[in-house]
């Protein structure tokens, strides 16, 4: 069988080529108008609107109010320059007053009619020595001292402790202590010690205890201030001394 063969159509350019400019001219202008409408209402807006709420534009006087230049103050001067040290004048001490003696003569302003003698001035006693001391006793010897000598204060008693290399006096009357009947009762024995001071008589003159009884104490007292000792001799003179005295209370069966 055989094919008819057809022809291609025919393609029109000239429509193609002539609607698509026209179609892009046309948006182009509407663009373009829109634009204008609006730039011109923004200057509506911008410019003259207010020219119906304001009687008059502001002028530059006012602008420059907000931008006046602050007042300047002009730094304080400095302070002035120290003076020049120079040659100060040296203080001149006052003078100093002369004390008047209160002893010495004084010529008087006005002359007394008689003279008398000052009131409180020793003139001596009549008869005395010539060159004698103010102040000396009648009958006083020559080079001697106004009101005598000053006597000469007993020296302290000394008192020694026996022991060493003094000795202990011999001791020349000694009384027995009495043996306390309670003590003998409770058959107690003790050891007394006691302290005893002499003066330089040989008598006891204090007594004290250093280690004792209760129902001992008042009998070995009693019994050591009744004793006597020789006087002891310290380079020729009596002198007191202090010694321990031992007092023991023992039964005898």
């Amino acid at each position: 069988m055989g094919h008819t063969i057809h022809p291609p159509p025919a393609i029109r350019f000239a429509s193609l080529v002539v609607s698509e400019p026209q179609r892009a001219a046309g948006r182009k202008s509407f663009t373009f108008a829109l634009s204008l409408i609006l730039h011109t209402a923004l200057v509506i807006a911008t410019v003259v609107l207010p020219l119906f709420f304001y009687d008059a534009i502001p002028g530059p006087g006012a602008l420059q109010a907000f931008f006046a230049t602050p007042l300047e103050i002009a730094p304080p001067p400095p302070p002035p320059p120290p003076p020049a040290a120079g040659p100060q004048p040296a203080a001149r001490a006052a003078p100093r007053p002369e004390p008047v003696a209160p002893n010495a003569f004084m010529a008087p302003i006005e002359i007394p009619a008689e003279i008398k003698p000052e009131e409180g001035l020793d003139i001596g006693v009549e008869g005395g020595v010539p060159g004698g001391v103010e102040g000396g006793v009648p009958g006083g010897v020559v080079g001697g001292v106004v009101g005598g000598l000053p006597a000469e204060p007993p020296p302290p008693p000394r008192v020694v402790r026996v022991g060493g290399q003094i000795a202990t006096p011999k001791l020349v009357h000694r009384v027995e202590p009495v043996y306390p009947q309670l003590a003998i009762d409770s058959r107690v024995a003790a050891l007394i010690i006691l302290e005893a001071q002499v003066d330089t008589r040989g008598h006891v003159r204090t007594v004290r205890v250093l280690r004792g009884h209760p129902l001992f104490d008042e009998s070995a007292l009693a019994a050591v201030k009744q004793w006597r000792y020789q006087p002891l001799l310290l380079n020729g003179q009596p002198t007191e001394f202090i010694l321990n005295v031992t007092v023991m209370f023992i039964l005898r069966t």
